[in-house]
């Protein structure tokens, strides 16, 4: 993104006639270069984007299937490419910090049970950016690797012992095993 000023702009702009097209009653905040908390070990974006006012609940509802289609629909109006997508995040009420520790308190739980075990562990079907999220957390073990199988909406982690060979894996329970 070469000028983040000039995309805050578009992103100003397209905002404007989606809420309003949508009869969404919603107000946002939109940040160039936030800053990065200081125990974060997640990517900092570019541009942020966070929304408040009396809809907010319809974003976040359905997993923030809402929120993400404004995020997905701006990344497409930009013409960003798929390694720029963390250039830009969307946000709700905090949802985004919140899924975020969720998801390292999983990882954590992940790790201790694949050591305990020496067998590899399943996390549940996710979007991109929360795999991304996994995979950089979890790549900080010297002693674990982490892969993404599956296809489309059924896309997960698995997390292996580092010397991991082969044999059956287990999944969470509640998936269906088809």
């Amino acid at each position: 993104m070469k000028d983040k000023v000039a995309a805050a702009n578009q992103v100003n702009d397209l905002l404007k006639t989606i809420l309003a097209q949508g009869g969404f009653k919603l107000k946002y905040r939109i940040t160039v270069n936030p800053p990065q908390p200081a125990d974060s070990d997640w990517a900092q974006p570019d541009i942020s984007v966070d929304f408040a006012g009396p809809h907010s609940a319809l974003l976040l509802e359905r997993g923030g299937e809402v929120l993400n289609a404004f995020e997905h629909l701006t990344l497409k109006a930009l013409r960003l490419e798929n390694e720029e997508h963390d250039r830009i995040s969307f946000d709700c009420r905090n949802s985004k910090a919140v899924r975020r520790e969720e998801l390292r308190m999983a990882a954590e739980v992940a790790a201790e049970r694949v050591r305990k075990t020496n067998m590899p562990y399943h996390f549940a079907p996710m979007n991109s950016r929360e795999r991304r999220m996994l995979h950089m957390v979890l790549g900080k073990s010297a002693d674990l690797r982490t892969e993404s199988e599956g296809e489309g909406s059924r896309r997960c982690v698995v997390l292996y012992p580092k010397d991991y060979k082969g044999g059956v894996v287990a999944k969470p329970f509640g998936r269906s095993r088809r």
